[in-house]
């Protein structure tokens, strides 16, 4: 099923938006999955993820496909994953105006918590990584 942005339920975009965490699978230059909890913002066609310059990072340069998947209810229910490609973007210009005060609105408490402030997050999570969604599927 080829995605569309017409397709996603009200409450599909509402965990998009909302959830705090997602589980981000890259592939490592051997071919084994590489997943990882990270923060990410949903901004309606694509997903934005701030990254340290580590793993994922490494092998996004060898393979843009992903899947980012949201988890499931006590009982099972209620997944999320989305497939498509990842791309890191090259410089500040790239990411919208809108991006980073989005981005502070829905983590700011969380930096808080773990001692960092907007600009100390932005200093070491600074490779902005950019999905676009090629499909989804929910259960």
């Amino acid at each position: 099923m080829s995605f569309s942005i017409e397709t996603l339920k009200e409450h599909t975009k509402e965990r998009l938006t909302n959830e705090v965490i997602a589980w981000f699978t890259t592939v490592r230059p051997d071919g084994r999955p590489h997943s990882v909890p990270v923060w990410f913002l949903w901004e309606g066609e694509s997903v934005l993820i701030f990254s340290k310059n580590n793993q994922k990072i490494r092998n996004l340069a060898q393979n843009p496909n992903i899947v980012l998947a949201l988890d499931n209810t006590d009982d099972g229910g209620d997944v999320i994953i989305l497939e498509g490609r990842a791309r890191v973007l090259s410089s500040e210009e790239e990411r919208s105006d809108t991006t980073l005060p989005a981005y502070k609105a829905k983590y700011g408490a969380e930096m808080q918590e773990i001692g960092f402030t907007p600009e100390s997050m932005g200093k070491e999570y600074n490779q902005a990584i950019r999905v676009t969604i090629d499909r989804f599927t929910s259960q």
